[in-house]
């Protein structure tokens, strides 16, 4: 383990060598953050979409770094205060040092490191997208295709057999995306701390916790209440309403008359529009500038496409009108 200084030292160096406009992201909230400023006893970082300079003091990077090499395991980023998510973040340039978000940790180590520096965004050369096989894809290319063929901005006056069409798509892709956004999510559980949003280009998520209470049996609640002054014909039944009442006069704990599980879930938080619609944007771009030998490769995956299209719409229609 070098001395702090040295390491101090090591990580102001990688700072100065940071291209203009470099972005971080911190591992805990995922909060996109850039460097302003690096002095001896100081980082300026600035928070993405915000004005506002905040200085990232040397005294802290030294705690962090006491800690991270003094426990084998490296430090829980768990054990981070609230405000602090931008110190690992920076530590991560260290070429010593790395975070492991999937463990939760951030460590020294002797091998190559990763770090939390976001690389700039790809060109989009086609040649490096692949089609995924997921069923959610195919179902999404076709329905993108049949928005595109009609106009829905008034359904009232879009012909019998489009709506057929495009209530089937969107009903397969309803169903596959809920799959698979059930997947992610419990990927994603994982991966979530301290309840703390997380963001994403199209915006966030955060873990929440779900309560479920089911009652026990009657006979065993009726017990239990009557021991505790109530009278049957109050809670007669087992009514949710009267029982609750009865429970906030008593002793009784919620617990005693209701069987209670929690389960974690994946809740949405908010989506950024604004995000969405320039990245569609960039894609009608991209599309309406391919040319040469691209374009009529590109015209003839569409052809093949429509036909694809029209068997499947045509085939799927005739199977339900005939259900």
């Amino acid at each position: 383990m070098a001395p702090f200084h040295v390491s101090w030292q090591t990580l102001l160096e990688e700072l100065d060598g940071l291209p203009e406009g470099a972005t971080l992201i911190t591992p805990l909230s995922h909060t996109q953050f850039g460097i302003t400023d690096v002095q001896e006893q100081r980082v300026v970082i600035r928070v993405e979409d915000s004005d506002e300079k905040r200085p990232l003091q040397r005294d802290n990077f030294e705690t962090l770094y006491r800690r991270l090499t003094d426990e084998p395991g490296g430090f829980e980023l768990d054990r981070l205060p609230p405000d602090a998510d931008p110190y690992p973040a920076v530590w991560s340039l260290h070429p010593r040092i790395e975070i492991d978000e999937d463990a939760g940790v951030i460590v020294e180590t002797d091998g190559p490191t990763t770090d939390q520096l976001l690389g700039a965004a790809p060109a989009g050369d086609p040649a490096d997208r692949s089609e995924p096989d997921l069923a959610v894809y195919a179902d999404a290319l076709l329905l993108v295709d049949a928005l595109e063929r009609h106009d829905v901005a008034i359904l009232s006056e879009t012909e019998t057999d489009a709506l057929v069409n495009l209530y089937t798509l969107l009903s397969d892709v309803q169903r596959n995306a809920n799959d698979l956004r059930q997947d992610v999510a419990d990927v994603l559980l994982t991966r979530l701390h301290h309840d703390r949003p997380v963001s994403g280009a199209f915006g966030s998520v955060q873990r929440t916790t779900r309560r479920n209470r089911s009652l026990k049996d009657d006979e065993e609640i009726l017990a239990i209440l009557e021991d505790a002054g109530i009278q049957r014909q109050r809670v007669m039944g087992i009514d949710r309403s009267k029982l609750d009442d009865a429970l906030a006069v008593t002793e009784v704990s919620e617990t005693d008359v209701y069987e209670i599980q929690e389960s974690e879930y994946v809740r949405k938080a908010d989506v950024d529009e604004d995000v969405k619609e320039t990245r569609l944007q960039g894609l009608k771009e991209q599309l309406a500038a391919t040319e040469g030998e691209e374009a009529d490769e590109l015209r003839q995956e569409i052809e093949e496409l429509e036909g694809r299209i029209d068997e499947l719409t045509s085939f799927r229609t005739g199977a339900e009108m005939h259900d």
